[in-house]
């Protein structure tokens, strides 16, 4: 086959998988397609490979060397990551995501390495991409992993005085330095480890002091990162499907950075230095005494009540409690309950994270309700019952100017006529603050591990 066959096989296996991203990429828009979506982009992803494998050409004619090496590879990264994948239980979902958002970071990273010294002679434009995907990749690689630690609970929030300024001063001597390798006409390794090294303790740096409650935003804004990395490495390699691909990562994972910010009435800027969600947040006092409700009083209050809105959280997602969850909504209905999901956009420790838990336990996507609708329904709703949420129901985002949280939107679960807590304890969510909620007359905690009281209340109501 001649070399402008395959030029024009490779151009068309490259058109091809640009466009399946994109209709993947919409598919991934609704729940019921969300799997396809992913599948139609997995096939184009595959396609892209092969076809890079088998016809792509060198600007001297050859054929890609060293195949063997990079199969092995493959397989070796396909074996590890579908291992992972099955493995990872719903929990540490957002720390694989992080983990594996890292490793993109530092592919793209990576690819600045090695070119560097390839395109040393070609200019200023190849230059300021190489230090780009360097820059951008190596913050994406070291911020994701601290992320991965910090939600897997190996590392805390770190902070000291004057934080700010120095990563502020940080990121301007990074700047600097990626202009002045832009602008070098000779090669110079040590600048290009330089920026290298002060590259990833920025993304340490940069990460390390921000809270809990922020990380949903933080894996968000990574992942952008990771994406205009790699569409910095498709401009160098004149690659139509890197640039697609990183591209569309990159302005997905933009909008859904400054939607989440939306979501928490809070600018970017707020996020990355606001230290919200942090140890040191404003404590907040007691509104007065916490009542306590039976499983067999909780089960009635559900049993003869006309609509039960539920909100999850991430205890939910701790104790496992999706599917059991799922039974007690279908037995409530079997007695004529109307029975609903509340979702908040940072509920969990990812973007979406309670609509994927609620998915694998087969809820109806029609049965989740997004925070303005669910709020617009809270009045008509006899019992609200809250499963390990805490800080997206406080009422103190609305009624306490002082507070962290303040003008944060939230579920107004406090609207509804009664609202039953499922906690272990008492304890503060990511913000750190005391839940006005919790203190609330309408409100009765039931306390104990979310799985083993739902499994509780399921088999009363099964009773009555």
């Amino acid at each position: 086959m001649s070399t402008s066959y395959s030029e024009i096989i490779l151009w068309l296996s490259y058109i091809i998988g640009s466009v399946s991203f994109i209709v993947g990429l919409k598919m991934l828009s609704h729940p019921e397609s969300a799997r396809r979506g992913n599948l139609v982009a997995a096939a184009g992803m595959t396609l892209a490979i092969v076809a890079t494998l088998f016809f792509y050409r060198t600007p001297e004619g050859e054929h890609l060397r060293n195949i063997p090496l990079i199969l092995a590879a493959m397989a070796l990264g396909s074996f590890l990551g579908t291992q992972g994948a099955l493995r990872v239980k719903m929990t540490a979902m957002p720390q694989m995501v992080s983990l594996f958002n890292g490793m993109g970071g530092a592919c793209a990273a990576m690819i600045s390495l090695m070119e560097y010294s390839h395109n040393v002679v070609n200019g200023p434009l190849i230059l300021s991409t190489i230090a780009a995907g360097l820059i951008i990749g190596g913050i994406s690689f070291s911020g994701s992993l601290i992320a991965f630690l910090k939600l897997n609970g190996n590392l805390g929030d770190f902070r000291y005085q004057g934080q700010n300024i120095v990563n502020g001063l940080l990121l301007i001597l990074l700047i600097a330095l990626g202009a002045w390798l832009t602008f070098s006409s000779f090669s110079n390794l040590p600048l290009l480890y330089s920026i290298a090294f002060l590259t990833l303790l920025y993304g340490v740096l940069f990460v390390l002091p921000i809270g809990g409650a922020d990380m949903p935003v933080v894996i968000s804004l990574l992942n952008s990162f990771t994406g205009v990395a790699a569409a910095f490495g498709g401009f160098l390699y004149n690659n139509q499907i890197m640039l697609t691909g990183g591209i569309l990562v990159g302005s997905a994972g933009t909008i859904l950075t400054v939607l989440m910010c939306k979501a928490m009435n809070r600018s970017l800027l707020n996020v990355l230095i606001g230290n919200f969600g942090g140890t040191n947040a404003a404590q907040g006092q007691a509104q007065g005494a916490v009542r306590e409700i039976q499983v067999s009083d909780a089960a009635v209050l559900l049993a003869y009540s006309k609509k039960v809105m539920v909100v999850p959280g991430y205890g939910l997602a701790v104790a496992q409690a999706q599917h059991i969850c799922h039974e007690l909504e279908k037995i409530l209905e079997e007695k004529g309950v109307e029975v609903k999901y509340a979702i908040h956009p940072v509920a969990g420790r990812m973007p979406g994270h309670m609509n994927v838990l609620l998915a694998e336990a087969d809820v109806p996507y029609t049965k989740l309700l997004e925070m303005e609708e669910a709020n617009s329904e809270m009045p008509s709703t006899d019992v609200v019952v809250v499963v390990g949420a805490n800080d997206v129901v406080n009422p103190a985002a609305k009624n306490n100017p002082s507070s962290p949280i303040y003008g944060m939107p939230i579920l107004e679960v406090e609207e509804a006529q009664n609202v039953i807590v499922l906690k272990r304890s008492m304890g503060k969510g990511y913000a750190g603050i005391e839940n006005e909620l919790f203190y609330s007359p309408k409100t009765r905690m039931l306390f104990g591990d979310a799985k083993d009281s739902l499994q509780k209340l399921l088999n009363e109501i099964k009773n009555l």
